[in-house]
């Protein structure tokens, strides 16, 4: 299993697949779609059925027939895309029985990964050690996940004894932009529930996440010169900052935690006449997240009345939800997963998500879908790394959790 594991990692890390939040294509790139023919062969090769890339979703789908009517039909999904961060001519370094020291990354920039900035690289001593060259990210996030769903395949199609449901797997588009899992055809996808592979380290599980809305607030001020200002000139910056100033300071993601939500002004332009700001809003409670967002309106609202005209718009937009509302209905995907880990002696960690995954959509669309570990770290970044031990370790526990499917 590692061998292939290895092989398939190192190739498809090495192609560019980043999403373009500024493209209006599905998917957003070009690399995305190539890649998804990539892995369309694969599955041709082991001879999955119903094969299909579907040209309006960005969505490759497949399934590995039943052998056995006492499992149910369960899904696996993974996306294409990577982060908004360097993504060209990646190179990916392989560090044989890692050490545990500091990891050199690139000799001739110098750039290196330091145990003292990241402590969690001594648990993977003795394992090899999978980094990127410091000057793009790796792409382990979610190219780890798509080879742990091909190589549990492989394990059913050459242990053919081994009993088990349907089992459907797809790869996406775009999930690092937020937008992928929008067009995902739940009802072409016949399982009765699923798993997106895309979190962390070993044990990571999560089957919360925020709630999830954006605000933009653009401010129209008024410019003229500064010598004769007097009265007349509205900066539309000290405006925002104004507005800024009503929201509460200390709910921000920097000084949040847990199941704390937050207010995160994540974009501010602008000149006098003009400005734009981006608030992102975030809860895992769905009655204190409609608080928030209605305390963003109201303070839009009560600065308008204290200027001399309404100056300020705003348009609010939720872009997902609390993927536990679903799950708790059907906890079943989240006791198999939690028995699959316990069997393979991992303790399972299980947090509230401060963030959103597909899941989160594909969930409210009616098909239950947490999110578990690829066994990677770091990512989104030049110092992402994952190794190939975490890698086997992923791929065992989908195949524990295939196994523990067996309805009672």
């Amino acid at each position: 299993m590692k061998e292939k594991l290895l092989e398939r990692f190192i190739t498809y890390v090495k192609l560019n697949t980043r999403s373009d939040a500024n493209s209006s294509t599905i998917p957003t790139t070009k690399g995305q779609e190539e890649f998804a023919f990539i892995l369309k062969e694969e599955l041709e090769q082991m001879k999955l059925l119903n094969i299909y890339y579907n040209q309006s979703n960005g969505f490759l789908t497949a399934y590995l027939p039943k052998n056995s009517e006492k499992y149910p039909a369960i899904g696996l999904i993974a996306h294409l895309d990577t982060a908004d961060f360097s993504a060209e001519n990646i190179t990916p370094k392989i560090h044989s029985n890692y050490d545990g020291q500091d990891v050199l990354l690139n000799e001739e920039e110098q750039i290196i990964m330091k145990v003292s900035e990241f402590p969690n690289l001594k648990d993977y001593v003795g394992q090899t050690l999978i980094t990127t060259d410091g000057t793009t990210l790796l792409g382990a996030d979610d190219k780890a996940g798509i080879v742990e769903i091909l190589s549990t395949l492989d394990y059913f199609l050459t242990h053919p004894n081994e009993s088990h449901g349907d089992i459907w797997v797809a790869f996406g588009p775009d999930e690092e932009i937020g937008q992928g899992a929008d067009l995902f055809d739940v009802a072409s996808f016949p399982a009765e529930y699923a798993y997106t592979v895309d979190s962390g380290r070993v044990g990571h599980f999560e089957y919360e996440t925020f709630n999830a809305a954006q605000a933009t607030i653009e401010i129209d001020g008024t410019s003229v010169h500064p010598g004769t200002a007097y009265g007349m000139m509205v900066n539309a910056i000290k405006v925002g900052q104004t507005l800024d100033s009503y929201l509460p300071q200390n709910e921000v993601p920097e000084k949040t935690k847990d199941r704390e939500g937050f207010y995160l002004l994540h974009d501010f332009s602008g000149t006098i006449d003009q400005a734009k700001m981006v608030y992102i809003i975030r809860d895992h409670d769905k009655v204190k997240f409609e608080e928030r967002k209605q305390h963003l309106v109201e303070s839009v609202a009560k600065l308008n009345q204290e200027l001399d005209r309404s100056r300020i718009t705003i348009q609010l937009k939720d872009q997902y939800y609390n993927m536990g509302e679903v799950i708790e209905k059907d906890k079943r995907s989240v006791d198999v997963a939690i028995r699959a880990m316990k069997n393979l002696s991992i303790e399972p960690i299980i947090t509230p998500f401060r963030g959103g995954t597909d899941g989160s959509k594909i969930s409210l669309m009616g098909l239950p879908t947490p999110n578990i570990f690829t066994g990677g770290e770091n990512f989104h970044g030049q110092y992402e790394f994952i190794t190939l031990e975490a890698m086997e370790t992923a791929t065992q526990t989908l195949i524990e959790i295939v196994k523990e499917s067996k309805n009672e």
